[in-house]
Order: structure tokens, then sequence, then C-alpha cells
């Protein structure tokens, strides 16, 4: 296995570590919407298969070998660091959330608007960790296929819902979302 791999799979288990234990939380709680069904599954089902299946079965098998290309030391190097920032990113929004945090587009009960950490700065900060995800996967990973896929699952599932998303919390918050909106980025700063 190459170095690129094993740092991809150790990222991923980076990833659900931090992930998991707000994962069972937020089963617990009580929902007040709940838009997971239909389109949200199919978005989900995508991304996971252009960040976790494709990517895994290149790992394992190194398939398809013909998209694959030499390995980069300079690709290596900026893989590990995407990885450490998207990991990092990933954590805060994560701390930041707390009770809030759902996989979907959901919002609890007695759900409030997260406006502090680093939502003071983004209103998204988790779609800009998993575009670190999607960037350390192409970097670390030197197949064409297997590294791009996370681009293309998790573009699809980004650009398909991040107007639900916004449409969802300003029906629920009104105003108090149309001001944090107003003094906020989407994803990254000064670009989006």
């Amino acid at each position: 296995m190459t170095a690129g791999k094993v740092v991809w799979v150790a990222f991923v288990a980076g990833w659900y570590l931090l992930r998991r234990p707000f994962d069972r939380r937020a089963r617990r709680a009580s929902l007040t919407i709940d838009r997971r069904k239909g389109a949200d599954t199919i978005r989900l089902a995508i991304s996971a298969t252009g960040l976790g299946v494709i990517p895994l079965i290149y790992v394992a098998t190194g398939q398809p070998r013909s998209a694959s290309y030499p390995a980069s030391p300079l690709l290596f190097v900026a893989g590990i660091c995407a990885a450490v920032t998207a990991l990092v990113l990933f954590r805060l929004t994560h701390k930041a959330l707390g009770q809030m945090w759902s996989v979907s587009l959901q919002l609890k009960q007695d759900h409030k608007l997260i406006t502090t950490g680093i939502y003071k700065y983004l209103r998204h900060p988790m779609y800009t960790a998993f575009w670190l995800m999607a960037l350390t996967q192409a970097l670390l990973l030197p197949n064409y296929v297997a590294g791009l896929a996370g681009v293309v699952g998790f573009g699809f599932l980004f650009f398909s819902r991040i107007g639900p998303e916004e449409a969802m919390m300003e029906e629920a918050f009104g105003e108090e979302y149309h001001r944090y909106r107003a003094r906020t980025w989407r994803v990254l700063p000064y670009l989006y």
C-alpha cells in the first residue's frame, strides 16, 4: 500500500472517530423538521459513494489501474495539509453545533441558530470541511477515478442541497437568519 493510501485510511478513520459521538447523540434527539427522505437520501448516497465506496475499492484493490498515475511527494504533502485542515475544521463545526448537528436536512426540537465559534464567520463550515476532504482524497490517491470521485460525489450533494438547506433555515429562523446571512460568508471567506 502506498503512503497516500495509508494516510487516506487514517484520515477517514479520524473523520469517523470525530463524528461518531455527535451522530449517536443526534439520533436520540426529537425532530421538528426532517427532510432526509427522498432527494436528500439520494444526495447522501451519491456523496458517500464518491467519498467512501470508490476510494475504498481503489485502496483495497488498486482498481481501476488504468486510471492511476505516479504518486507525487508534493501532492502527498499537500494532501496531508488538506487532511489536517479538514479534520480541524470538521471538529470545530461539530463542537459549535453540539446538539443541533444532524447529518441531513433536519431541525431539532427547540433548535437554535448557531452563530458562534466557526459559525461566526461561515454559515456552512461543515461543507468547507467536506470540500477539503474531497481535496485530500484527490491529493492522496494517485488515481483519476478514485481521487476525483469525492469532488464529483460531494459536489453533487453540495450544489443540489445548499439552496434547500438555506431555504429551510430561512423558513425556521426568518429575520434572524437574514441578519446572520448578511454578515457571514457561505462556505469560503471572500469567495463564496
